[in-house]
């Protein structure tokens, strides 16, 4: 079984170097820096691309199945360093979202405020990596994620590719951080460590998306993950504070604020534990808040950038339903009213969730309230639902719930095409044709390594 670890391991690896590879041709490559190839290689860096996600995806399956069975527990941490390792290296991949954190942080370092203007003020090389739509655009983000940004701004000046390995690593601080908490609630809440491991960190999801594309949203739910940790180890003042850090780089994180209160609850003696709990916890995040935000030197613009627009193709649930009764009816009010039942579904499902809450448990509701802020929200990316995924990962204590968020996942890797922009006939097929690829190149690998007569055997016990 050892054995097949390490396969496992070596395929995964494989695939993450595929995508890293293809990545030079077909990612979301930074204008005018020669080194990267682009233009020509571009169809080919596509197939590549897609034959290393069949290959990631189809591991991690396969090393799902063996963690199951409880072999090499520790070995989890082999894994995520060869999945990851190449990642590293690769250029932006799926979003170019990371540009504009760049251009975010000269923009502060240059005195400019963020919260009124977009990186159109800035210019340069940084600002030219950054979508057209976005650079008029205000930032989004808190005071935690700007300090970040400004500090390898002041370190790095404008010099774009060591600004993007800074990011990385910012990233991967966020991915360990979350691996170190994950397996901490896993075992509060009697699920597996492993199970919860796989799902939440060494999914490729994940990995591409929080590595592969520098997400902020690595450093927001790893700081989320460990301040539930610190609350399920009875440490509620730190766990405000981490949550706290974790909002103000993305602020759904906040909803995590409530069941920092709720667990502390659950051990508070004395009357009105709940009341004192919620007390305690408001008071603490809004001081640190207070003093975060001074710290930052950007001001309070990050409360009315929470409005900042989003795109007008926005693939979400509620921007699809907006445009299409838009057409419809004639009328661009009817894009409004969907975001209200957006919201309002938001509040119905949170208001379900405080009903079975004894039931559910803090982390698990806090994880279904988030998805549902993903799914109902005006704006949609792969990568939100890391969000959701990581409490319900670590509190579910189903295995269907495990396989069907493993599947969902599995599916939203492939959505996105490694420049982060739209498809057309021509790229959906060389995609294609790059996961078949893929799957044959692991069909060849495992009937290599376990004879026919083996599988079917291993099939027939399940």
């Amino acid at each position: 079984m050892l054995k097949d670890h390490a396969s496992s391991r070596a395929v995964g690896f494989a695939g993450s170097a595929l995508i890293a590879v293809g990545g030079l041709g077909a990612g979301a490559l930074p204008i005018g820096v020669p080194m990267f190839t682009g233009g020509r290689h571009a169809r080919l860096g596509l197939v590549c691309v897609y034959s290393g996600l069949a290959l990631l995806l189809l591991a991690w399956w396969w090393y799902g199945r063996l963690m199951r069975r409880g072999a090499d527990p520790d070995g989890w941490w082999k894994t995520l360093a060869l999945w990851v390792a190449p990642l590293l290296l690769a250029p932006p991949m799926f979003s170019r979202d990371v540009y504009s954190y760049l251009a975010q942080g000269l923009m502060i370092h240059a005195g400019m405020d963020v919260y009124r203007h977009g990186p159109a003020l800035l210019g340069g090389v940084v600002a030219d990596q950054v979508p057209a739509i976005w650079q008029h655009t205000p930032s989004p983000y808190g005071p935690v994620f700007l300090i970040v940004a400004k500090t390898i701004a002041a370190l790095l000046s404008a010099h774009l590719l060591l600004g993007i390995v800074a990011m990385r690593l910012v990233a991967l601080a966020g991915l360990v951080l979350l691996a170190v908490a994950v397996r901490v609630l896993a075992q509060s809440a009697g699920v597996n460590p492993s199970a919860a491991t796989w799902l939440a960190v060494l999914n490729p999801l994940v990995l591409i998306h929080l590595i592969g594309g520098a997400h902020n949203d690595a450093l927001m739910v790893g700081l989320l993950a460990a301040g539930l940790a610190a609350a399920v180890r009875h440490h509620p003042i730190v766990a405000t504070l981490l949550v706290v850090a974790a909002a103000l780089v993305k602020v759904p994180a906040a909803l995590g604020l409530i069941a920092v209160a709720a667990i502390w609850a659950t051990y508070m003696i004395g009357r009105w534990p709940w009341l004192r709990a919620a007390a305690a916890v408001s008071a603490t995040a809004i001081a640190a808040t207070v003093v975060i935000t001074a710290v930052a030197g950007t001001g309070y613009g990050w409360i009315g950038a929470l409005s900042t627009p989003i795109s007008a193709q926005n693939w979400s649930l509620t921007g699809l339903l907006g445009r299409w009764t838009s057409g419809l009816l004639g009328t661009a009010a009817a894009a409004d009213v969907w975001r209200w039942f957006g919201m309002l579904a938001v509040v119905v499902v949170a208001a379900i969730v405080w009903t079975y809450r004894a039931r559910l448990g803090p982390v698990y509701g806090l994880g279904i309230v988030l998805v549902a802020v993903v799914v109902f929200g005006p704006a949609i990316r792969p990568w939100y639902v890391v969000w959701g995924l990581v409490p319900i990962a670590a509190a579910a204590v189903h295995r269907r719930v495990h396989s069907v968020l493993a599947g969902f996942c599995a599916a939203l890797v492939l959505v996105v095409l490694p420049d982060g922009f739209a498809a057309d006939a021509e790229r959906v097929l060389l995609a294609v044709l790059g996961a078949l690829i893929g799957i044959a190149a692991f069909l060849v690998i495992r009937l290599a390594i376990t004879p026919p007569a083996t599988l079917r055997l291993a099939w027939a016990r399940r």
